[in-house]
């Protein structure tokens, strides 16, 4: 835990980790509190019908205890993967805890991905067990015959295996396998870059690494009085590691509710009602706040961060105004998460720049070869190993985890500078990643779904500026011989991508082309479709 110092460079030098010799994620954001303190709050979980359900840690040490066991009688054992197909929910915290009391390794899944995208993922992490609720159970349903690891499915809502039943019927006593900071215990799956996406492998080892991360921009976080909560979904990176599993390590109890569409007058009111002190708010989020005239009374933030793109001036003196805090920045993706950060308390925080290297991590902007920049000179963002947050590898895709690497430098792709104080700017990035709202989207899995539309013979899939989203993901695409472009046929092919990945995947903007430019090796230039897009030719 960070600890309060004098200044940036005191706290970054003073900065050790201390791992232990054995570690486990349940046990410490569960059982740890269940024993010292079971009446102490975990979740509050208010409900569609406005009602609330609170979760004690006692109370989450049976529940997660039976469901681990229930588990165990399907068959899961260490090692297997746990998918997990739920908003944010106490049975989602409840499965998580579970898995990782069992040695098991979590795979969450975001309940807006279609067919495909689930069907990749279940298919190439070979989850065994799925737990979900009768609408993603429909979905998969579909797929049984492409899913031949998948061995059972539990609903939380009822069906012929209900969640709640089979807890019901097992028993509250378990003892927690014993697993080590370096033992698996969660697959994340990346944005889909380049390619199909990559199952992002971590170890139980990665909250600890979170840690400092969560708890530099949230003001040394915890504090007395302190409450959590995101609109991120526990699916993401964002959502789980940035605050449920930290907040829980912490004591600190984390507000659930499953918002279908961010309504920022209701954020609003939810922030006021719960009294919400702590909280991640991706951009999108905060430039919708922005538009709300009259916030209602009763919010009392004591810390903000935010993380997906640069904060400007206006938005951070709208922070200040409305909150009467600076909203802290950070950065980080799913493969090494929370490396930089800003802390308005300890130092200067400069709008254009994300923050400094967060304590604990070796962060610095390279060339090809891996030599540290100067400042002012862009390069690549990099983190080096060893690092207790730096993800495993990709799951069984060892030739992507070397490439990932430039020695001991963990690449990013995200272009920055630096500055004479150590402070970081995105000046740009060279994977072509999407930034849309709160959602880093990789153009790959896009394309890879337009072209298996009949009337597609190539595709290519950029940002294109927006200006709540960031940016939008447009589709340039080339017809095959028969089909004509016109507006009924770009709405088809929108909602073909809609329904098979993700609401926030498909292109809101469809342009018909003749070709599309590539390099002499047959790579997409989507730079030079970004160039047309703004100079109105595309």
């Amino acid at each position: 835990m960070l600890t309060r110092a004098p200044d940036y460079d005191t706290l970054y030098r003073s900065f050790r980790w201390d791992l232990p010799a054995r570690y486990n994620i349940g046990v410490d954001c569960c059982d740890k509190w269940a024993a010292r303190e079971p009446d102490r709050l975990a979740l509050i979980h208010l409900k569609g019908d406005g009602t609330t359900d609170d979760y004690s840690f006692g109370r989450l040490k049976a529940l997660t205890d039976r469901a681990a066991n229930a588990f165990r009688a399907l068959g899961v054992r260490r090692g297997d993967r746990v998918a997990i197909l739920l908003p944010q929910a106490p049975e989602t915290a409840i499965t998580h805890l579970a898995a990782y009391k069992l040695g098991a390794i979590a795979v969450p899944l975001f309940t807006l991905f279609g067919a495909e995208a689930l069907e990749f993922r279940l298919q190439n992490s070979g989850a065994a067990l799925l737990v979900t609720n009768q609408e993603g159970a429909a979905k998969v349903a579909a797929l049984a015959d492409h899913l031949p690891d998948l061995r059972h499915v539990v609903t939380v809502d009822g069906g012929p295996r209900d969640f709640h039943a089979l807890l019901g019927r097992a028993s509250e006593s378990f003892t927690p396998e014993e697993t080590g900071p370096d033992d698996p215990a969660l697959i994340v799956y990346t944005s889909g870059t380049t390619g199909p996406p990559k199952g992002a492998l971590h170890a139980h080892r990665v909250l600890l690494g979170h840690l400092p991360g969560v708890e530099l921009p949230q003001e040394f976080f915890p504090q007395p009085g302190d409450r959590f909560w995101t609109p991120a979904d526990w699916a993401w990176a964002g959502g789980l590691l940035d605050v449920l599993l930290p907040s829980l390590h912490h004591g600190v109890p984390v507000l659930s509710h499953r918002m279908a569409k961010f309504d920022p007058e209701f954020a609003f009111r939810l922030m006021a009602r719960f009294e919400v002190r702590n909280a991640f708010l991706p951009p999108t989020a905060l430039k919708m706040l922005r538009q709300v005239a009259s916030p209602p009374p009763g919010v009392a933030m004591r810390s903000i961060g935010s993380g997906g793109e640069t904060l400007g001036i206006e938005l951070l003196d709208w922070g200040r105004a409305t909150f009467g805090l600076t909203i802290n920045e950070f950065y980080g993706q799913t493969e090494c998460n929370l490396t930089v950060a800003n802390c308005a308390s300890l130092m200067p925080v400069k709008p254009g720049w994300m923050g400094r290297p967060v304590p604990g991590h070796q962060v610095a902007v390279i060339d090809g070869a891996g030599r540290v920049l100067p400042p002012g000179a862009p390069g690549m963002i990099a983190v080096r190993r060893p690092d207790p947050v730096m993800f495993l590898g990709y799951w069984n895709n060892p030739e992507a985890t070397a490439k990932k690497f430039i020695g001991d430098w963990m690449v990013t792709g995200d272009q920055s500078v630096t500055d004479a104080e150590g402070y970081l700017s995105f000046f740009g990035r060279d994977d072509d990643v999407i930034t849309s709202g709160s959602y880093r989207i990789g153009p790959g899995e896009i394309e890879d779904c337009l072209i298996r539309h009949p009337a597609v013979a190539l595709a290519a899939a950029v940002g294109v500026p927006d200006p709540l989203r960031t940016e939008r993901v447009k589709a340039f695409l080339v017809l095959k011989p028969g089909f004509a472009p016109g507006a009924a046929l770009a709405r088809e092919i929108q909602d073909y991508v809609k329904t098979r990945l993700a609401a926030h995947e498909y292109p809101r903007e469809v342009a018909f082309v003749e070709s599309l430019p590539m390099t002499t090796t047959g790579k997409i230039m989507r730079r030079e479709l970004r160039r047309l897009h703004l100079e109105g030719k595309a």
